[in-house]
């Protein structure tokens, strides 16, 4: 299972990403540019002692990972406040990334046009969004559920 992160505005929510990356095993993708230093040094500087133990891969652009993930022929599942499906209503594959938007502003509609399926993680009328972190878990929860992956 791999996790992918849009151009991610806040590093404490990308340090938490990165540490549930490295605790459940899951690969972890970095789509720039982010709204803070992309680099081993800043991630330690934040205390993420778990770095040694994620596989982080770095993306300079959308569409360098977007011809990254079309090459490996991996299926792009994006979860965003504009989906009507719910995620306990997808099947998910082993070899799924999961890709997470913007803290600020989601993902711009080209990207969004461009994946293979979108989710959403159903909450509360009226409120607007979970933490971008609290949703990554959730998802790649259900995703290893799923994929009997743990």
């Amino acid at each position: 299972m791999r996790i992918a992160l849009y151009e991610p505005d806040i590093p404490q929510n990308t340090g938490t990403i990165l540490r549930l990356a490295a605790c459940l095993g899951a690969e972890a993708h970095i789509i720039e540019p982010a709204g803070f230093p992309v680099t081993d040094r800043a991630f330690r500087r934040a205390g993420m002692d778990y770095l040694d133990q994620v596989a982080i891969v770095r993306h300079g652009s959308w569409d360098a990972f977007d011809t990254w993930r079309r090459r490996d022929g991996a299926r792009l599942i994006l979860f965003t406040t504009r989906a009507s499906v719910s995620y306990f209503d997808h099947s998910y594959r082993r070899d799924d990334v999961l890709l997470f938007g913007r803290e600020s502003a989601g993902v711009p509609d080209r990207v969004h046009d461009a994946v293979d399926a979108r989710l959403i993680i159903p909450i509360e009328p009226g409120l607007r969004s979970l933490n971008v972190a609290v949703a990554c878990a959730m998802a790649l929860g259900e995703a290893m559920r799923q994929t009997r992956i743990a």
